[in-house]
């Protein structure tokens, strides 16, 4: 069974991630979930869905990292110290991005907007990502930040709320 972008999570990780890296299994888990859903409905969809959801509880008990199948994650996923990590459903992360412990991706209110993360967008320890904003490519979030608006590609946001400190030009 070849799962789509499980090999692009992989590389980022260092070898025996499996045994060492417990942040691998809730993006296997997310991987396999992604790959069953895009099969043909029938029996073995449905006994894959139910052991998906099992393994997703187990994970999420034993590495208090969860993220559904319903989110969008492009390949490349690295999860630095796992732990408290929380990603809604209707969240968008791009590829080659890295998350550390503690962050939260979300709504603001209930049934309000969720981020939308670019790509190659980093996340500090402990950051939140509220609202219906974009982290462009290349951004990054300080540790403990809270941002509460848009971060334009290459920017950094640090504070609370966040502020965001432009990409510094070339000269």
């Amino acid at each position: 069974m070849k799962i789509p972008d499980l090999d692009a999570d992989r590389a980022r990780y260092p070898a025996s991630a499996y045994v060492r890296e417990q942040s691998l299994w809730a993006i296997a888990v997310y991987r396999f979930g992604r790959w069953n859903d895009s099969r043909p409905q029938g029996f073995s969809q449905k006994m894959c869905d139910r052991i998906y959801w099992l393994l997703f509880r187990v994970v999420e008990t034993l590495t208090g990292v969860s993220f559904t199948k319903a989110v969008e994650i492009g390949p490349g996923l690295r999860i630095h110290h796992f732990g408290n990590i929380f990603v809604h459903s209707g969240a968008k992360i791009g590829a080659n991005c890295t998350i550390r412990q503690g962050v939260t991706i979300g709504n603001r209110h209930e049934g309000g907007g969720v981020p939308v993360i670019g790509d190659d967008v980093e996340l500090g320890a402990y950051a939140q990502v509220l609202g219906g904003i974009r982290l462009g490519n290349g951004s990054r979030v300080g540790a403990l930040s809270v941002v509460l608006q848009d971060v334009p590609p290459g920017a950094t946001a640090v504070g609370i709320p966040a502020k965001i400190i432009p990409p510094k030009l070339s000269a």
